[in-house]
């Protein structure tokens, strides 16, 4: 009788756990996967920056001369010291360029190579340099220094962009690129009173769009896949690089590749250095320097809307009150799923429990 009824209850258990799950609608299968294979899953020399996890002042770590160039070429350590001088001692000049690096990019502040801030430095990343020496930060978000801003004497002010004929990649049609770039526009434009227009017009467009291979002569060099993603520079610059070498991603469904980088989220960010902003340290904005593959952040958040609105004023169309409302539903949503994946392993637990207990009562 025990055991009819351990079977019986189980089933009614399973039965009651399923219908305790949230019911999702099912994934429709795309036509089409593509499928992109690239044996190199990140640059080469950031990847072998695990070996500086734990190290401090009056470490000496063979190749923490590299980890300086690193730091050189992003800001933290001033550029009229020679790669030549670079020593593998972590000095107290190296120290403090540790502790900026955390303080900018919103890590805790340690002073020595934990492990939060290597695997900071060894994301992906946004090639425009993080520091004060370039930029200057008011409040979390910043500025290029001199807060350089786009000029018009139209209001509302219309910038114009255009996609090279020559530097383009083509594993993805124009047509999605274009796609994504005017979705990307439209984030910006819809809490600014600035309206982007494309335009066949590549020399005289104010802001021109392509992909580029390693040095492309700008002074700003790629490095291949992962590392630096692109770069942009500050008004009314408008030039808007990405690096050829990553695999681009409009839609990670059909994109099946570790290394995979979401083409929307990257010109996003992009499109705030354009407008003149420079990097945050509030991790979920979208002008946060690094994004991890296959992670998708398209939306704006309060510190990227206030940071650009400081320098263009408000889209009178645009309420803060509708922003701070999709943050709450966004937070609100992780703390239930949460919730939800808690309760449904402590239930399962229990299940467990009670068979286990009614199975021992039959011998």
């Amino acid at each position: 009788m025990f055991q009819s009824f351990s079977y019986f209850f189980c089933l009614l258990s399973l039965i009651f756990l399923f219908l305790s799950r949230p019911i999702f609608p099912a994934r429709i299968l795309p036509d089409k996967v593509t499928v992109i294979t690239n044996n190199s899953t990140h640059n080469a020399t950031w990847h072998d920056f695990t070996r500086f996890i734990d190290a401090e002042m009056g470490s000496h770590v063979s190749g923490m001369s590299e980890l300086k160039k690193y730091f050189t070429r992003f800001g933290y350590l001033p550029t009229m010291i020679s790669d030549s001088n670079f020593t593998d001692n972590f000095d107290t000049q190296f120290k403090s360029a540790v502790t900026l690096y955390q303080t900018k990019l919103g890590l805790p502040v340690t002073g020595k190579l934990d492990s939060d801030t290597i695997t900071t430095i060894m994301s992906p990343r946004c090639g425009v340099s993080d520091t004060a020496h370039k930029i200057h930060a008011t409040k979390h978000y910043s500025y290029f220094y001199g807060e350089p801003r786009w000029s018009r004497r139209m209001s509302p002010m219309t910038l114009t962009y255009a996609f090279s004929s020559s530097y383009m990649i083509d594993y993805i049609s124009l047509s999605d690129i274009k796609l994504v770039l005017k979705r990307a526009f439209s984030r910006w434009s819809s809490v600014i009173p600035v309206n982007f227009n494309e335009t066949d017009k590549y020399e005289s467009a104010d802001i021109r769009i392509g992909f580029y291979h390693g040095d492309h002569g700008d002074g700003e060099a790629f490095d291949g896949v992962l590392g630096v993603l692109a770069h942009s520079f500050s008004p009314e610059n408008g030039s808007f690089h990405l690096d050829a070498a990553e695999t681009w991603a409009v839609d990670f469904e059909t994109v099946k590749s570790r290394a995979a980088v979401d083409l929307e989220s990257v010109a996003t960010h992009e499109i705030g250095h354009v407008l003149g902003l420079g990097h945050t340290s509030v991790k979920e904005a979208v002008m946060y320097p690094s994004l991890s593959p296959r992670t998708k952040k398209v939306d704006l958040k309060i510190d990227d809307v206030e940071g650009v609105q400081a320098l263009y004023g408000s889209n009178p169309n645009f309420k803060f009150s509708s922003l701070l409302e999709s943050e709450n539903s966004s937070n609100d949503a992780i703390a239930l799923a949460s919730r939800s994946s808690k309760w449904t392993i402590s239930l399962l637990v229990l299940v467990i429990f009670i068979l286990s207990f009614f199975e021992y009562s039959t011998f």
